[in-house]
């Protein structure tokens, strides 16, 4: 009988205006429940981490690197972007031959008949681009389920031929 005390007592509490179906100590329990969690959600979505650009292509190059099926290739061109550092302009590395590390590789490759011309921004890559040889085939990574995002190289791959005086790194 205490039981049922208690409970109309929790009841007494309730407004009187609500419906006698909102009432119930459980509906009110998980509609509180599901308050909680929303506010939860969206102050989570608010205050993450958004990721930068150059972390979105980093992590695209890695999982194209080690996920995507390989082809043949041609380099098409390759640009250089100067550096400029104000109205000074940035002096290219001597030891490197003086011969400045592409920003651009423009190249195209063929899968199931059709051909893809694409580019990469290299410029972050430079070590690992400086020398390349564009007389020689290349390989390109690309996705299966999206064949035009494809890459010529990554941090931990690269599908280019390098200069004789260096010609494959070993990973």
């Amino acid at each position: 009988m205490s039981y049922a005390l208690e409970q109309m007592a929790m009841l007494s509490l309730i407004p009187v205006h609500m419906s006698l179906s909102l009432r119930s100590p459980r509906v009110i329990a998980a509609v509180g429940f599901s308050v909680v969690v929303g506010v939860g959600v969206v102050s989570y979505l608010l205050s993450r981490r958004k990721l930068t650009a150059e972390e979105i292509e980093r992590e695209r190059r890695e999982l194209l690197a080690s996920s995507g099926r390989i082809t043949d290739g041609t380099i098409m061109d390759t640009m250089v972007i100067e550096a400029r550092s104000g109205d000074a302009r940035v002096e290219v590395d001597s030891a490197l031959d003086s011969v400045p590390a592409p920003s651009i590789i423009v190249y195209n490759y063929r899968i199931a008949g059709v051909t893809y011309e694409c580019g990469q921004d290299v410029s972050e890559l430079g070590d690992r681009v400086h020398g390349i040889r564009t007389d020689l085939p290349i390989q390109v990574r690309y996705s299966p389920r999206n064949p035009a995002n494809s890459i010529v190289v990554a941090e931990s791959w690269s599908g280019l031929r390098l200069s004789s005086s260096n010609p494959y790194r070993a990973d």
